[in-house]
């Protein structure tokens, strides 16, 4: 065999195992897709179609967004949906920020233990903790507020340690030298620390939001009115009817998803560049 012959061997097999690949990724890719796509097209079709297993798009879109629009207070539910998600998640990523910068660049015989405490709590399932909480927030008056639903959500251990990670790749000199001109603590944290962590806030941002989103274990005990409801609860409720439409329902889950698709396609390049420890 020939050099030529052996380099066109040599390509052709390389295009074989792209081949292959690309074929396995595209495979993969559809599975992961397949069930958004179904609720793209269930939305336009009736819940009798549904049931059926229809795959081709009809013509029941706005019927169905003209019965969830009836079904409910959807609008009120997205306003308490919008409220809170934006509200923990302001005040989830200030609070864990501050823990997480105060955890690396202050010392501490004590600090490391308190850490561990901290990712001890992670190991305790959310559900075993319910009973307590709501006895505590209902000796307390904050049962059926929203108050009562953003408080146990303002500091998080997967959140404190994730700012932890990656407070460590920042440059500490810079720290040094605003200390040296004078500047405070404070001052050095929102003006010098926030600016140059933006990508691991994003990325907080969109980890934060998307779990205040779509949150239900917690609302759904602690929200008793239809007034409260947030938008997971209304939706939820519609599948608990006697005969569900399902049509209806697609549109919700479209309309619940929406939120958080957009904030993760607008932030992925920073949601990527903390994830590989970037700082800027």
């Amino acid at each position: 065999m020939t050099k030529a012959d052996k380099k066109y061997a040599g390509k052709t097999k390389r295009r074989i195992a792209y081949g292959l690949q690309y074929m396995f990724l595209g495979g993969i890719s559809l599975i992961s897709i397949f069930p958004f796509i179904w609720m793209i097209i269930g939305a336009t079709n009736k819940s009798m179609d549904i049931t059926l297993g229809k795959l081709t798009f009809g013509d029941q879109l706005w019927v169905n967004l003209d019965n969830l629009f009836n079904a409910g207070e959807l609008l009120v539910c997205i306003k308490n949906s919008a409220i809170l998600s934006l509200i923990m998640t302001f005040m989830s990523m200030l609070i864990c920020s501050m823990a997480g910068y105060g955890f690396v660049v202050f010392k501490s015989r004590v600090k490391e233990l308190c850490f561990s405490l901290i990712l001890l709590s992670m190991m305790i399932p959310s559900s075993s903790i319910v009973i307590p909480m709501f006895k505590m927030f209902s000796k307390m008056g904050l049962l059926n507020t929203k108050i009562g639903v953003i408080l146990p959500a303002l500091s998080t251990a997967f959140l404190i340690f994730f700012f932890r990670q990656n407070t460590k790749n920042f440059p500490f000199e810079t720290i040094q030298s605003a200390r040296i001109d004078g500047l405070g603590e404070l001052g050095i944290f929102f003006k010098i620390y926030v600016p140059m962590m933006k990508s691991t806030y994003a990325a907080a941002a969109i980890i934060t939001f998307m779990s205040s989103w779509n949150n239900y274990l917690w609302p759904l005990i602690s929200l008793q009115t239809k007034e409260q409801r947030t938008l997971p609860l209304m939706i939820s409720s519609l599948g608990t009817a006697y005969t569900p439409d399902y049509g209806m329902i697609m549109v919700g889950i479209i309309i619940t998803t929406i939120p958080s698709a957009l904030i993760f396609f607008l932030m992925q390049k920073s949601f990527v560049d903390s994830m590989m420890g970037s700082v800027k």
